[in-house]
């Protein structure tokens, strides 16, 4: 089985249970500042999954393209990923545990075809006023598994959510592979990290709302949100090693070994980091993300330039980013179209950036001279100096201790791992913090200034230029933030015409109207379609007079006059060809 195959027998099995399938959203989260990159499947659903109506109904399923990227320096072992797929399924208040964990262990058994005596699965064990799971065990023991493949874990390992402060929340069972060797020891399980067991699914019953106070209540609506890695589960099906020996890699591993001359086995840690380095970046700018130095552009930069020093590594000189790139947009088109119709842009962002970095390179070369001449009382770079050539100039510290070694100097390792540790560190605290901190956030506040985003593009689109397009939007409870593409900065006179008009719109106190309709019929009304491959064949289109007409998931306020006021507090550069707006609501 492929991955393709794969895919749409995933989809195919949920659509005969009553699903509907809805397209991969863009990796680029709409109007969420929480977080820098689509991180799951669930992502783009918090709405739905908050209570509000999905237009293609109750049951969904879809795969999903994702980006995490608190481990890119973990990138090149066997398991880690910062670019992946996951296959998902939902119930918005229709089925739960029984429907769920039946739809899993018939998937499992006649899709993946995984011998139930391969499996186990874990529950929650109970904490504080939340009982033990004994429903979800009693439910896979219907379907054949034994007590042994049977495990219960706490919040740690067997709960989901909120994703803020207070929110919708619950247990989840998760379904693991074991591979049949024996275990490392007496409290061997799925938690442990031996590698016996390897998760496959997680299925999260959303079954609590928990309170201010930290007091959970039983949901009148409950979810439940199912994540299936795609690469994983194609490893297992078709017993190979790792996900790099997948059908996913091959096709990228062989250019590679075309372009250097070497043979995978040679150096497996680089082949890897490369190929999974540009798969996530050819999906990033197939979905509008730019190099930069902040947010999502900078993660893109980053892995680039890693992925270009450890070509160098494996002696592919020169441009050569375009060549490989070529064959991931060449794979994935079927499954991704937009790769196709943006591959030209594609091209053109990683080869520039690609050929920036050779420069940068060059710079980072001559800053280590200077250390050298810096560091003439002694035998040892300080792990300090290490990190800034890591973190400036993207020189990996095997690439500093190889020069290093050559002026016979050594490199304080224990220093930099320890300032490299908590670069990371604070990497994954912040990540984990933007991951919980306002995937359900949509208040009041945040409303009103998603409104205002659309009511700013029809400005944008009407004094400006009719050829602007939204390129990002990020929104907090105080202040929305707007990126469009064009070439230049905008005039003072430019950005006061932009306030009047929208200000103008919101006077008229505009009646805001939602319609549900097919994304053709859409499409002909005149509708914008921000990111359009994200949304389904069902779509709401908000309309505000004749003022704005955009696909768009919500929520939004009903009429303009609950905005108040608008106000542009800057306007700037965002990248290269994007500039970039923030602007405030209320009384001025």
């Amino acid at each position: 089985m492929d991955a393709q195959e794969l895919r749409e027998a995933y989809v195919d099995f949920f659509i005969a249970r009553g699903h509907k399938q809805i397209r991969s959203a863009s990796l680029i989260p709409e109007n969420d500042p929480t977080v820098l990159f689509t991180t799951a499947g669930m992502h783009p659903l918090v709405p739905y999954l908050l209570g509000e109506k999905h237009p293609e109904g109750k049951r969904l399923c879809d795969f999903q393209k994702c980006i995490r990227t608190g481990d890119i320096d973990e990138v090149g072992d066997a398991s880690h990923l910062t670019f992946f797929e996951m296959l998902g399924n939902w119930s918005l208040g229709d089925y739960f545990k029984k429907e769920s964990i039946e739809f899993s262990f018939d998937l499992l058994q006649t899709v993946l075809k995984i011998p139930i005596d391969h499996l186990a699965v874990t529950a929650f064990a109970g904490e504080g006023d939340i009982p033990k799971d004994i429903e979800t065990a009693e439910l896979w023991k219907s379907h054949g598994f034994k007590d042994d493949q049977i495990f219960f874990y706490g919040r740690n390992d067997n709960w989901w959510g909120p994703a803020g402060q207070t929110g919708p929340c619950g247990p989840d069972t998760e379904i693991f592979y074991d591979d049949g060797r024996k275990k490392c020891g007496p409290n061997c399980g799925p938690s442990c990290h031996c590698g016996k067991y390897t998760e496959i699914w997680n299925n999260v019953f959303m079954q609590y709302f928990k309170d201010n106070d930290g007091k959970f209540t039983t949901l009148k609506q409950q979810n439940v949100d199912t994540g299936m890695g795609l690469e994983r589960a194609l490893r297992i099906v078709n017993g190979v090693e790792t996900v790099y020996d997948t059908s996913l890699f091959t096709g990228i591993i062989k250019k590679l070994e075309e372009l250097s001359g070497k043979k995978y086995s040679d150096d497996i840690k680089a082949f890897r980091i490369i190929s999974d380095h540009l798969r996530a970046a050819t999906f990033m700018l197939g979905d509008g993300v730019v190099p930069a130095k902040i947010g999502q552009g900078y993660i893109l930069r980053r892995l680039i330039r890693r992925a270009s020093r450890y070509m160098s590594n494996i002696g592919i000189e020169g441009i050569n980013m375009q060549k490989i790139s070529e064959v991931i947009v060449n794979e994935y088109s079927p499954a991704y179209s937009e790769l196709e119709k943006n591959k030209d842009s594609i091209y053109t962002q990683i080869t520039a950036e690609e050929e920036k970095f050779h420069k940068t390179l060059r710079k980072g070369l001559r800053r280590f001279d200077e250390m050298l001449s810096e560091n003439v009382d002694s035998k040892i770079l300080d792990g300090e100096r290490v990190f800034q050539l890591y973190d400036t100039y993207g020189f990996p510290v095997e690439l500093t201790q190889e020069l290093a070694a050559e002026k016979n100097l050594t490199v304080d390792l224990n220093d930099f791992n320890s300032r490299f540790k908590e670069h990371q560190d604070k990497s994954r605290a912040g990540a984990d913090q933007i991951f919980k901190g306002g995937l359900a956030d949509n208040s009041e506040e945040t409303t009103k200034l998603h409104t205002a985003t659309h009511l700013l593009n029809a400005a944008l689109r009407n004094i400006v230029d009719p050829n602007i397009r939204q390129k990002g939007s990020n929104i907090t409870a105080e202040r929305l933030r707007f990126d469009f593409n064009f070439d230049r900065k905008l005039t003072l006179e430019e950005l006061k015409a932009l306030e009047n008009y929208v200000n103008d719109a919101i006077k008229a106190d505009i009646p805001v109207v939602c319609k549900e309709m097919n994304h053709d019929e859409a499409k002909t009304s005149g509708a914008i379609g921000v990111f359009e491959s994200k949304y389904g064949e069902i779509v709401k289109v908000y309309s505000i007079g004749d003022i704005s007409s955009e696909l768009c998931g919500g929520p939004h306020v009903t009429h303009t006059g609950e905005l108040e006021g608008f106000k542009i507090l800057k306007e700037e550069s965002s990248a290269a060809g994007v500039r970039r707006i923030k602007a405030v609501i209320g009384k001025f």
